[in-house]
C-alpha cells in the first residue's frame, strides 16, 4: 500500500470499522443459543461500537469537516473506504455477518471480535508508515490506542465468560 490517506480518510475507515463491528455484534445477538450473560456482554460491545464512532468523529475538527468538501462527493468516497477497509479486514463483503452467524458458541463470538480487532490494527499499523502529515499521524496514533484498548477489553470478556463456567 502506497497510497497516502488524509486525515478525514483515516477516521472514515476507523468509523467504517466500527460500523461492521456494530454489524457482527447486531447480527450475533439474533442468535437463540446465547446464554443472558453473553446477551448482555454483546449487547454492551454492540452499543460500544456506537460509542467508539462517536470518539472518532469526533477527533476532526470544524477545518477538518470543511475540508471533507463537497458531502456528495463526500459520500463517494466513504464508500470507498469503506471497500478499503472491508477488503483489509475480511475477505469479502458481509464477513462480520457471516462470522456471527457460524460461531460455535458465545465464546466463538468474542474470538471473532478479538480477531477482528487485531486485523483492524494491522490494518492501520499498515497504513501508518505512509502517514507523512503530523496532524494525521498524531489522530491514526490515538485510533490505534483506541483499538488496542477494544482488544484488552474484549480479552477480559473472554477470561470473565470462561470464568462463569
Amino acid at each position: 500500500m502506497t497510497n497516502e490517506f488524509s486525515l478525514n480518510e483515516v477516521i472514515e475507515m476507523a468509523v467504517q470499522t466500527e460500523k461492521n463491528g456494530y454489524q457482527f455484534y447486531d447480527k450475533a445477538l439474533g442468535r437463540k443459543d446465547l446464554s443472558k450473560s453473553a446477551r448482555e456482554v454483546i449487547t454492551s460491545l454492540r452499543d460500544d461500537e456506537i460509542t467508539h464512532e462517536g470518539i472518532f468523529k469526533n477527533m476532526r475538527s470544524s477545518e477538518d469537516y470543511e475540508a471533507i468538501g463537497d458531502p456528495v462527493d463526500w459520500q463517494e468516497a466513504a464508500s470507498y473506504l469503506r471497500t478499503i477497509s472491508e477488503a483489509h479486514v475480511f475477505n469479502e463483503p458481509d464477513a462480520s455477518i457471516k462470522l456471527a452467524t457460524m460461531a460455535s458458541d458465545e465464546h466463538q463470538i468474542i474470538e471473532y471480535a478479538i480477531q477482528f480487532e487485531k486485523d483492524t490494527l494491522l490494518f492501520f499499523h499498515t497504513i501508518q508508515k505512509n502517514i507523512k502529515d503530523d496532524k494525521t499521524l498524531k489522530i491514526l496514533n490515538r485510533i490505534i490506542d483506541e483499538e488496542i484498548s477494544h482488544v484488552i477489553k474484549l480479552k477480559n470478556i473472554q477470561k470473565m465468560l470462561k470464568d462463569l463456567e
